[in-house]
């Protein structure tokens, strides 16, 4: 499963509400990921392209570069996503600038969060763990319960300590 979004079909991803002509590109990148890894990467830029303010395709293009080892790439489309995430939640583009909110995060707020979650991991797959640190540190703040899955990057990154 690419997204922490239910499924509606066993065979669909349910990317929220989307235009349906980005949700059908998003849904063939998903299928031929299993097969052709270009082929995903090229549906995903396509509807990255037709549609950049749709914040699911980040996540396609991030998630898979990252399972790919294509840590260059997975930590571009983090970055291009965290940026529309935070233009869409009304936050600043520099997420040291983010400050907590009450209640449980939602919409392009979560997903900003879950982004910089994402870049943390990213960070620490590169061996770049002053930053991994920075954005686990800001995240505790920013999701005090661990909402957006947090923690469990940072007992990666306590476990790469140790």
């Amino acid at each position: 499963m690419i997204l922490p979004f239910p499924a509606p079909e066993p065979d669909s991803i349910n990317f929220g509400d989307l235009p349906e002509e980005i949700d059908a590109l998003l849904q063939q990148g998903v299928a031929a990921y299993r097969r052709d890894f270009a082929a995903a990467d090229a549906l995903f830029r396509a509807a990255l392209a037709a549609a950049p303010e749709q914040l699911p395709t980040y996540f396609c293009l991030y998630k898979i570069h990252t399972y790919q080892g294509n840590l260059d790439e997975a930590r571009a489309a983090a970055e291009a996503g965290l940026l529309e995430g935070a233009r869409q939640a009304g936050w600043p583009a520099d997420w040291r600038l983010w400050t907590p909110r009450p209640g449980s995060p939602d919409g392009a707020g979560r997903f900003a969060l879950y982004t910089l979650k994402a870049l943390a991991f990213i960070s620490l797959r590169r061996d770049e763990r002053p930053q991994a640190e920075e954005m686990l540190d800001r995240l505790r703040k920013l999701d005090p319960t661990g909402e957006v899955g947090w923690p469990v990057v940072a007992e990666l990154a306590a476990g790469v300590a140790g």
